[in-house]
């Protein structure tokens, strides 16, 4: 069996994989809160033929957690986290969890994201503030106060570090495992009037491009070599 050319374009599929992501990133690098993805890759052995033979794993992406810059807004209802933690939505598809930190206000007075989903507290339940009570000010701990009157407080979780992630829309995320609320807040807190970026470095994600295209290119040509030295033995072995 030539195995070369089976390991050369699992190889190929891997590499794919990784030019989905790095193109993910790169269209997503300006949407605010947005974590990168990232694939991990391992080795698989056959050992159905006399010598191992390793095959190129299909990968496992994974979401960044590293923070990206903060930017000044000076917009009231623009909250961004500083440290570790996450904001909690309420969506369809259940409790979301995101680094997007832009709300607006609804006539109701329910703080709700950009996409319209309500804003948790700490006991996930949606926020509700009085929309003629004046200014709203957000302290580190999340408290929410107008007109001197605290009102509610937003909800900061922290998710497992082994907890499985998936993107949901633009900078949402999925988690299997619930997030904890943060109590302490020396470490981690929420700054007000500030937006957070992409965790995407647009320079690194296309050199990372770069490695994949010349990657791809040599991989192909392996496989051309290969099949011209198979079409060469064959007709070597026929004339025989």
């Amino acid at each position: 069996m030539q195995s070369n050319l089976y390991v050369s374009l699992s190889g190929q599929v891997m590499l794919e994989r990784r030019l989905t992501t790095i193109a993910t990133n790169i269209a997503n690098q300006s949407v605010a809160g947005y974590r990168a993805e990232d694939v991990n890759f391992s080795t698989i052995l056959s050992k159905t033929d006399k010598y191992p033979v390793a095959y190129a794993g299909t990968g496992r992406t994974h979401i960044s957690r590293e923070a990206g810059l903060l930017s000044k807004t000076d917009n009231p209802l623009d909250v961004a986290i500083q440290g570790d933690g996450w904001f909690a939505m309420q969506t369809p598809a259940g409790t979301v969890y995101t680094r997007d930190g832009r709300m607006h206000m609804q006539a109701t007075g329910e703080l709700v994201s950009v996409d319209n989903h309500p804003i948790l507290d700490a006991g996930n339940t949606p926020l509700l503030v009085d929309p003629d009570a004046g200014p709203i000010t957000i302290a580190k701990d999340g408290m929410i106060t107008q007109n001197g009157r605290q009102i509610g407080a937003i909800g900061l979780f922290q998710l497992d570090d082994n907890a499985k992630l998936q993107h949901y829309h633009n900078s949402g995320v999925l988690s299997d495992r619930q997030g904890v609320a943060v109590l302490d807040f020396t470490a981690n807190g929420i700054a007000q009037g500030y937006v957070e970026s992409a965790n995407v470095n647009p320079i690194l994600e296309l050199s990372k491009l770069i490695t994949v295209s010349r990657s791809f290119e040599q991989i192909s040509t392996a496989m051309e070599n290969s099949e011209s030295s198979l079409r060469d033995s064959i007709k070597t072995l026929g004339g025989a």
